[in-house]
């Protein structure tokens, strides 16, 4: 599953968005504290205000739908924003797996998640640092990535400490 930053005009299905929805609402979290709301934005003029809020968040203001991922940091604890990535990606592979195209944008520094959190309704403790394009993907425009792409190869990221190097 790849990241997928451009999307065509076709709204996406209520029946999609809840699948994806529900994905989210299943993901496992520490203690099962659920320390997450999702907030789906469909006003374009909200998408837009969010994709102004991160370095890499532009996706957001041509995406169908956006779902914002509230997290209380107090109540979840300090793996609170662990756990929320864990539903974030388990919402995008539900999203991959109805055809849709996703992709998560970061909110940083700390007044743009605030900000971002206004946006979105919630109020502190409740705080938005991240949320996910939705959509039906076309293929980006020629030359658009400033990115590398491809993957590093399992001999550069694994490390293996077995009983006979202790």
């Amino acid at each position: 599953m790849r990241a997928k930053r451009w999307f065509t005009d076709t709204p996406v299905a209520d029946e999609e968005l809840h699948q994806v929805l529900e994905a989210g609402r299943w993901t496992g979290s520490a203690r099962n504290r659920q320390p997450w709301r999702f907030v789906v934005v469909r006003s374009h003029a909200v998408r837009q205000q969010l994709a102004s809020l991160g370095a890499y968040a532009g996706h957001l203001a041509t995406a169908p739908v956006v779902i914002a991922l509230g997290v209380e940091e107090d109540a979840g604890g300090e793996d609170a924003q662990f756990d929320a990535g864990r539903a974030a990606q388990n919402m995008m592979l539900a999203a991959h797996l109805q055809g849709l195209g996703s992709c998560p944008a970061s909110f940083f520094p700390a007044a743009n998640a605030d900000r971002a959190g206004h946006l979105c309704g919630l109020t502190p403790p409740w705080r938005v640092r991240t949320a996910i394009s939705l959509g039906y993907p076309t293929p980006p425009p020629p030359g658009t990535s400033a990115i590398p792409t491809g993957r590093l190869p399992l001999t550069q990221l694994v490390t293996e400490i077995s009983e006979s190097d202790r």
